[in-house]
């Protein structure tokens, strides 16, 4: 490991061993570096380091803190991380979507509360209303889809999901743009995906998720196979 490595290392030791537990202070620069041993520069670049990762805060004017260390704040690089990928990167994003959402909403199936039907229903109805608004449709597509994630009870799966389906939003708004009748068929979909959460039944709704997530899949293994001819379209890049 290079010295900035190591450096982190040793602050999320002491993370892990609960000398700094979630919404810790850390000790003053100087003390803490002669603590780990280390110069206050290479201090300084672990802490940017985890700041950026969301392991760490500062606060201005009161010191650096061990953040919540939630799923939410820890998994929000997933999201970051997919935003830069391209081409056959998202199409694999794509896959472990496949892989992953079924089994949330089934599981949303079985947990959800009549309040989170309600929101659920509340974006379904939204989407049907923006049918001819592509990006308000797509935003509530993306909404719809975090409040059945939210619904699993479960908040790493929830983070995990939400990072990887919101951020490839561009692709479905591309795909709603080009494809004739795409917002017809995306709101069938949905609706299909919320009559299975409203009967509870975990079988159906993991169903019609997998047949949801893998049409947009198809399309996106379909259009990269045209793309590599030539330019990739904007939202696939």
């Amino acid at each position: 490991m290079s010295l900035t490595e190591q450096a982190i290392e040793r602050i999320r030791q002491l993370i892990k061993d609960g000398t700094l537990p979630p919404g810790a202070r850390l000790p003053p620069e100087q003390e803490l570096a002669a603590e780990l041993g280390l110069s206050r520069n290479l201090l300084r670049e672990a802490v940017r380091s985890l700041v950026t990762t969301r392991v760490l805060e500062v606060r201005r004017g009161d010191g650096t803190y061990v953040t919540s260390l939630s799923p939410e704040l820890l998994l929000e690089g997933v999201g970051l991380a997919v935003e830069m990928m391209r081409g056959d990167d998202l199409l694999e994003i794509t896959e472990v979507r496949r892989l992953f959402e079924p089994v949330a909403t089934g599981l949303a199936a079985a947990r959800i509360t009549p309040d989170q039907l309600a929101d659920v229903e509340r974006h379904l109805n939204a989407m049907i209303a923006a049918q001819n608004d592509i990006e308000a449709l797509n935003h509530h597509d993306d909404a719809f889809h975090r409040a059945v994630f939210d619904a699993t009870g479960n908040k790493s799966l929830s983070a995990l999901l939400g990072g990887i389906a919101s951020r490839t939003l561009r692709a479905r708004v591309w795909r709603g743009l080009v494809e004739e009748n795409a917002a017809g068929r995306t709101i069938a979909e949905h609706a299909a995906i919320y009559r299975a959460l409203a009967a509870g039944d975990a079988p159906l709704a993991q169903a019609v998720a997998l047949m949801h997530v893998s049409t947009t899949e198809t399309w996106l293994r379909e259009n990269l196979g045209r793309s590599r001819s030539g330019a990739e379209p904007d939202a696939v890049r």
